[in-house]
């Protein structure tokens, strides 16, 4: 059974994600939310760095439902068709609710014109 992003979040719901944000993803996606330098560009290896979550990056251009999948299956088996990321999946590491909460604070952390536009396209 998947989780679902609940609207408004609660406060134990922005704590949760960022503690389990702050474990598991900070190294890659930064503290601050940052991504990594030069983040549009593939590395040596052919494969691009971590994205920012922060208003800079594109995670706010996809719908809830993708990104519990690339959080769930890791991008690469989400992407399909060869397609090559560090991104790991975290189904099995991390519960449906702590992967949750981990978008409900990213998201909590938009402007609101951002935050206005991935909740209409997430359908809510």
């Amino acid at each position: 059974m998947s989780a679902t992003i609940a609207w408004p979040w609660t406060s134990t719901d922005i704590a949760l994600g960022k503690a389990v944000y702050d474990a598991n993803c900070a190294s890659c996606h930064g503290l601050q939310l940052e991504g990594q330098p030069d983040w549009r560009t593939p590395g040596a290896g052919g494969r691009l760095p971590a994205p920012p979550h922060d208003e800079t990056g594109h995670t706010w251009h996809h719908p809830d439902e993708q990104l519990l999948a690339i959080i769930r299956q890791g991008t690469a088996a989400v992407v399909g068709g060869g397609y090559e990321s560090d991104m790991p999946g975290f189904a099995g590491v991390l519960t449906d609710a702590e992967i949750a909460a981990v978008l409900d604070y990213i998201k909590s952390t938009w402007p609101k014109r951002e935050a206005d536009y991935q909740r209409e396209i997430s359908g809510g």
